[in-house]
């Protein structure tokens, strides 16, 4: 079964700017939550109740001006028990060779009482050549790094 992938596009307004008339971080981070939400959501199947965990990675690579059109598309790259990591990536603005932003979001299926339980169905993943695989090789790098909530249960919480 091949790994639905889901496009979003947004129009750069105003509300969403610095005060440099670009693309604010803020506003950037929840374009990249909504497409990766979008993407775990329709992966994960009607019957999913995903919570971010956490944002593996951002970045971004060039301002994006008011008034710009952009396109963002999230696949579902990794898929582990009750969670799955979401790959965006927001393509290259015109005249640009290069994505403006990428990312990696992890989310996790939760219960009625909001703790991490499998997901109801299986999901795909997409393909690790190709366009996916920059942010596969990321993830496969950042996927040696322990998690926090370890970290704070070593520490004794």
């Amino acid at each position: 079964m091949p790994a639905p992938e889901t496009t979003s596009h947004r129009l750069v307004l105003p509300a969403d700017a610095n005060h440099h008339g670009t693309l604010y971080a803020g506003s950037l981070l929840r374009y990249a939550l909504e497409t990766a939400y979008a993407t775990a959501s329709r992966g994960a199947g009607p019957q999913a109740n995903l919570m971010l965990r956490r944002v593996l990675s951002l970045e971004c690579r060039r301002s994006v001006p008011v008034g710009a059109l952009v396109e963002l598309r999230g696949a579902v790259l990794k898929v582990k028990q009750g969670s799955l990591v979401v790959g965006v990536v927001g393509m290259p603005l015109e005249g640009h060779t290069l994505p403006w932003m990428d990312g990696l979001l992890g989310f996790v299926q939760v219960d009625a009482a909001g703790l991490p339980v499998g997901l109801p169905a299986e999901v795909a993943t997409a393909d690790r050549s190709g366009f996916w695989q920059p942010l596969h090789e990321r993830l496969d790098k950042l996927g040696t790094i322990r998690g926090a909530t370890a970290e704070w249960i070593a520490a004794g919480w």
